[in-house]
């Protein structure tokens, strides 16, 4: 057990001074049955709910599963905290900007989109993580559990006397622009760009940042994320569940005088209710659901050494599983810096139509198969939409020597999903980002079809593509 010891004297939270370290305590392991302690003793022995919990804490239990799951996929966690979070007034609905869950409301379109990067918060506009979520596309119902919803997030202002929570499934935050340093009930986390956090069903957090921010949110209604199974690649690889870190607990102890406002996103609306005490008063939590972290840049790459260009699958780091197996509800992708070195191979991702929706993002660099996907930007390649490098890529790559290649200084990654995602008005209209002349990349393609062409002596040296007559 780790013990985080760490007192918080009472005090008026609109007068606080915050201090947010860089270097944070954290649990590691995904998945993990975690006891955290604020202060020593403050978890029970030998029972959840004892009649008297230590120092006068309020025992909580937090459910991301049915209680009858098998236990493999049981998920909960329990809070021992100085106010039971039911204590709040009631809540009202309020202006959600342009977040969204309907996904009925606009026309369809199967073109290959892309958007340059999005908007920051026009100067002299102070906007909080909450306020700054946009919703570009999704699919699916909150209130049916099944579904996902791809948002971008752009803001400038800390969330103060503020926090929210989502009823209606995890949040995986990918930030592209500016660091953010998340409260949550079960402690802190600092997300730095190039760093993901996932934000489960339920769990309240606010983020404070240092100046303009923006990134990309995956939000999946069915279940909860997991890892990848491994098949034949055996028992290490991809992403180390070593690697995944949670907070230490951590509390405020503090009355708000002018109320804490807590936003509750409820089947695709938001609601606010006030209360009068600090969310993030737990002393002490232990359990197998929290929010967590991870660093991309841990990511253990597999790829291939020999000929041809693997299925992106390879590089999941995070997948939602459907009821399909094999099919995801939504996996999260990265294409991190790694070594190409495939002979007699094309190495940027092929030509390709896919039955699954392909919203990706790039957080900095260059795309290996687009030079002009800009960091902060995105694209989305829907269901059976062809896509593929431009004629400018394929010329370059079809004819280069293929040595050994150190892809680096770049970090992209792909929301694949098996849902057909829709388009909002924002998405395609009022973020004003769209890329209009987004299809002319493909347009300089031309035909190299040569019917007299003929095997060269190279070609019979490519073993795998011999055959062998007897």
């Amino acid at each position: 057990m780790l013990h985080n010891y760490l007192i918080i004297a009472p005090q008026t939270l609109t007068t606080r001074v915050s201090t947010y370290p860089m270097e944070l305590k954290y649990h590691p392991g995904f998945g993990s049955e975690i006891s955290s302690e604020a202060l020593p003793h403050a978890l029970p022995k030998g029972q959840n709910s004892p009649q008297q919990c230590p120092y006068g804490l309020y025992a909580e239990q937090l459910s991301g599963s049915a209680f009858t799951c098998p236990r493999e996929t049981n998920r909960r966690s329990w809070l021992y905290r100085i106010i039971p979070s039911a204590k709040h007034k009631p809540f009202v609905s309020i202006e959600q900007g342009n977040m969204s869950n309907n996904f009925d409301k606009w026309q369809p379109n199967p073109n290959q989109l892309r958007w340059k990067p999005f908007k920051l918060p026009e100067d002299g506009k102070n906007v909080d993580f909450v306020e700054g979520i946009s919703t570009v596309c999704g699919a699916g119902d909150p209130r049916c559990r099944s579904g996902c919803v791809v948002h971008v997030y752009t803001c400038n202002k800390s969330m103060k006397d503020k926090c929210f929570y989502n009823s209606d499934g995890d949040f995986l935050i990918v930030p592209q622009l500016g660091p953010l340093h998340i409260k949550t009930e079960f402690g802190e986390l600092h997300v730095d760009p190039l760093e993901i956090v996932v934000i489960q069903q339920g769990m309240r957090f606010s983020v404070d940042v240092t100046g303009p921010s923006r990134g990309y949110i995956l939000e999946v209604f069915d279940t909860h994320f997991q890892l990848p199974n491994l098949g034949p690649i055996g028992a290490n690889g991809l992403a180390n569940p070593r690697d995944f870190l949670a907070p230490v607990a951590k509390f405020e102890q503090c009355e708000v005088s002018t109320g804490y406002t807590v936003v509750s996103k409820y089947q695709g609306k938001l609601f606010a209710a006030t209360q009068y005490h600090s969310p993030f008063d737990v002393v002490a939590w232990h359990g197998n659901y929290y929010p967590y972290k991870y660093d991309l840049r841990n990511y253990m790459v597999i790829n291939s050494v020999s000929f041809d260009h693997a299925d992106p699958s390879i590089f999941t780091v995070l997948t939602c599983p459907s009821t399909k197996p094999g099919v995801a509800v939504a996996d999260f992708v990265i294409f991190p810096p790694r070594w190409c070195v495939q002979e007699h191979t094309f190495r940027p991702p092929y030509y390709h139509r896919n039955c699954m929706s392909e919203f990706m993002g790039n957080l900095c660099g260059q795309y290996d198969a687009k030079k002009d996907n800009l960091p902060g930007g995105a694209t989305l390649h829907s269901m059976m939409t062809p896509h593929g490098p431009d004629g400018k890529t394929f010329d370059h790559t079809s004819q280069m020597e293929l040595k050994p290649v150190k892809v680096e200084g770049t970090m992209s990654f792909m929301f694949e999903s098996s849902f057909s995602l829709a388009l909002t008005e924002w998405g395609e209209k009022t973020c004003c980002t769209l890329d209009d002349d987004y299809y002319k990349c493909w347009q300089d393609l031309t035909s190299k079809f040569d019917p007299n062409w003929k095997p060269s002596e190279d070609d019979g040296k490519q073993s795998h593509t011999t055959s062998t007559t007897t």
